[in-house]
């Protein structure tokens, strides 16, 4: 691990690992109705904090994502491996995840298959497939820059779960008392 990488295209770089997810992210969305997709993305009701959270942490994973795309990996070394390992959980559960949502009904919140161990599994799997590429690259920045992008992806998940509140009412109260926001404990 090194603190900043070496930004330079080439054909052993993160850019195979990014263009692996999008390749299978494109494919499992291309399997959801409009609807399903609508109601991924929706963002009515948000607060300007929100927004602001959103905004600054998309801008850190843009840098992320633009590090990541130019950096040699880092095969061989331990965090290589490491790397290939959270990358693989956090594809898979990023597939499981959007599977689960699309096949849930539409004016329910989602309590079923990944969402009855988190309330937030797509983030999980998304943060922990992008854990994943940055030890691939063997970045400190990187991983600081993923902090500070989870960081900000909390704030909008508290906002919009006062959205999902006032939309499902005491349904949605129960989910978030028997499930933990994240995973586990937290």
């Amino acid at each position: 691990m090194e603190l900043f990488p070496e930004l330079r295209f080439g054909l052993y770089n993160g850019w195979i690992f990014f263009l692996l997810y999008l390749v299978v992210f494109i494919a499992v969305m291309s399997t959801c109705s409009k609807k399903v997709r609508t109601r991924l993305y929706d963002r009515k009701g948000w607060t300007k904090t929100q927004i602001t959270f959103t905004v600054v942490g998309k801008i850190f994973s843009f840098v992320n994502i633009v590090m990541i795309l130019s950096a040699r990996l880092k095969m061989g070394t331990g965090a290589f491996m490491i790397g290939v390992i959270l990358y693989s959980v956090g594809l898979t559960g990023l597939v499981v995840a959007v599977i689960n949502y699309k096949n849930s009904p539409l004016g329910e919140p989602i309590t079923t298959g990944l969402y009855r161990i988190s309330r937030n599994p797509q983030m999980i799997a998304l943060y922990t497939l992008f854990a994943g590429m940055i030890l691939v690259i063997g970045s400190w920045i990187n991983l600081i820059f993923l902090g500070i992008s989870i960081t900000c992806a909390h704030f909008s998940i508290l906002g919009e779960e006062k959205r999902l509140t006032e939309q499902y009412g005491e349904s949605y109260l129960e989910y978030k008392r028997k499930v933990p926001r994240y995973f586990l404990v937290f």
